[in-house]
């Protein structure tokens, strides 16, 4: 019954350009640590909740007045709505839906909406038991009157500090990278304090007819003053009096200006620094993340498909308009130039890359990038590309495990699949990525439906599958033609109907999600069996 709106109304936010502006507002505000909006977010919260905790231990032992009281309601209705749009950031509901929706249609089966609730709200759920989420919503309940108890959960508000603690790192690094200008102001703005505060009192005491009774009120009456903010408790009365006011106010306007423009310029000149800082920080937290060293054609093909398998990248490209791509993409990403031995470093070839690889559209450049990431790790796994024959066997000699040749792998395929449409419609689904078409090896088990199975028995086409290939280390194979070395095994592309799988082989095939999950299933029941 709630089937139909449900998914009308998934593919409604799917396709609302309203809906994915809305949440990439939110996403930058919150989430991206490359956003602006989430620093200053960061400091805004920081601010927010010293405050709150400020008027909830004032509020022990003393009742609040009705500003305190719509402060801390002002307070609590933050924290509930950031609490709930970090919820609806975590995952987006209705693209489970579809998906489920969408196997449910490929494979003829019925949709239940029952299960793909369930898939949604235990998706919520993992985020509403993560640690920072139970103490975002441990931080909103001392403010319920009626338990008094829940004051304890005051220091919840304190921990919320934490979630934003690398924001207040990088605002002390930008306010440190102009040490002398600040002080330099601060000189400046101790005289001017000092010589207002003599100024007005001189003219403004009681004795002449002022409303200044000492000094700290001629203090106190010179900082809100130049700060612009003029409450107006203290008030000149006396011509002298008003001169000073004057010649404050247009003075720390200056001062004021001149503060801004320090800070401004510190951002500017540390947004850089503060980016790779950034990446770094990233980096250090995955233990097996590849290295994409040139984000072309090639290079953005292979981040696309780590994204969607959720392997963890780092982009090495000197060309601007690469890496404003990548910017856009929200990808990890250093500026410099790949081959040189600082920047792979820092890069982390040898503290967490697993693999490397040499992507740019320049033979030359993959050459050297291979040379230079084999004398810094002589383990890492390095795969370069080659758009000259010529070039293969050099860069072998460099140090790369593998060499791929995307032109020939393209002439390869054009001319083993010509006349096949259904393969085409797999190939190119995978290079669009307009289909959840997969590239997916399967091993051939012991006991299981592929062994000692001939290509044509299988039937491929039936189980709406593309088979790519076969890789095997068997030597009954080894006279069939399209074969390959890949390492200590070979790969027999586009094999002939009537070859015969046998124990450890692997078949490479190409399909939907749903049909390769489909026929793993099968291979392990037949095991069973």
């Amino acid at each position: 019954m709630l089937a139909k709106p449900l998914v009308y109304f998934a593919y409604l936010l799917k396709t609302s350009v309203y809906y994915q502006q809305s949440k990439q507002f939110f996403y930058n505000l919150l989430e991206n640590p490359q956003s602006k909006m989430k620093s200053y977010f960061d400091i805004f919260m920081i601010c927010l909740v010293m405050l709150s905790v400020f008027f909830l231990v004032y509020n022990v032992e003393h009742e609040l007045n009705s500003a305190g009281e719509f402060f801390e309601q002002c307070v609590v209705t933050v924290f509930i709505t950031e609490y709930l749009l970090r919820a609806w950031l975590y995952s987006d509901s209705h693209l489970i839906i579809i998906k489920e929706y969408e196997k449910t249609e490929y494979l003829n089966t019925s949709f239940s909406t029952l299960k793909t609730l369930k898939m949604v709200t235990a998706k919520k759920l993992r985020y509403m038991l993560s640690l920072f989420a139970i103490i975002d919503l441990l931080a909103i309940l001392p403010s319920y009157r009626p338990l008094r108890i829940l004051r304890i959960l005051l220091i919840f508000r304190l921990f919320k500090l934490f979630r934003y603690s690398n924001s207040i790192k990088v605002f002390a690094d930008v306010l440190s990278s102009k040490r002398f200008e600040l002080i330099t102001l601060a000189i400046f703005l101790g005289f001017l304090v000092f010589i207002s505060t003599i100024a007005i009192y001189l003219f403004e005491n009681n004795s002449s007819g002022g409303n200044i009774r000492h000094l700290y009120d001629a203090f106190y009456w010179s900082i809100v003053t130049m700060s612009t903010v003029g409450y107006g408790d203290i008030t000149p009365q006396t011509f002298g009096g008003r001169i000073v006011t004057i010649a404050l106010i247009l003075t720390g306007l200056g001062v004021l200006s001149f503060f801004t423009s320090i800070i401004v310029s510190a951002f500017n000149d540390k947004m850089h620094t503060l980016r790779e800082n950034q990446t770094y920080a990233e980096l250090n937290r995955f233990n097996d993340f590849i290295i994409i060293c040139g984000f072309g054609r090639v290079g953005q093909e292979i981040a696309s498909q780590f994204e969607k398998d959720q392997q963890p990248f780092i982009i090495l490209d000197n060309d601007e308009n690469s890496i404003s791509l990548a910017k856009e993409k929200h990808y990890l990403y250093i500026q410099d130039d790949a081959s040189k031995n600082s920047v792979l470093l820092n890069a982390g070839i040898n503290t967490g890359a697993t693999a490397i690889l040499c992507t740019t559209g320049n033979d030359v450049s993959n050459v050297y990038i291979t040379l230079t990431s084999r004398f810094l790790n002589s383990d890492i796994n390095i795969i370069a590309r080659a758009n000259r024959e010529d070039n293969v066997k050099k860069l072998y000699q460099a140090g790369a495990n593998n060499v791929i040749q995307p032109f020939q792998i393209a002439g390869l395929l054009a001319a083993e699949y010509v006349g096949q449409p259904v393969a085409f419609e797999a190939i190119l689904g995978i290079l669009q990525g307009q289909k959840q078409i997969q590239l997916e090896t399967l091993v051939v088990y012991p006991n299981s439906l592929l062994e000692n199975q001939k290509i044509v028995d299988i039937n491929f086409e039936k189980r709406k599958l593309t088979l790519v290939g076969v890789i095997s280390a068997n030597k009954i194979h080894q006279k069939r033609r399209n074969r390959y070395k890949v390492m200590d095994q070979h790969f027999y592309f586009n094999p002939e109907k009537y070859f015969e799988l046998q124990t450890e082989d692997m078949i490479v095939v190409l399909g939907r999600k749903y049909s390769i999950e489909h026929f793993q299933d099968q291979i392990k029941k037949s095991r069973l069996s």
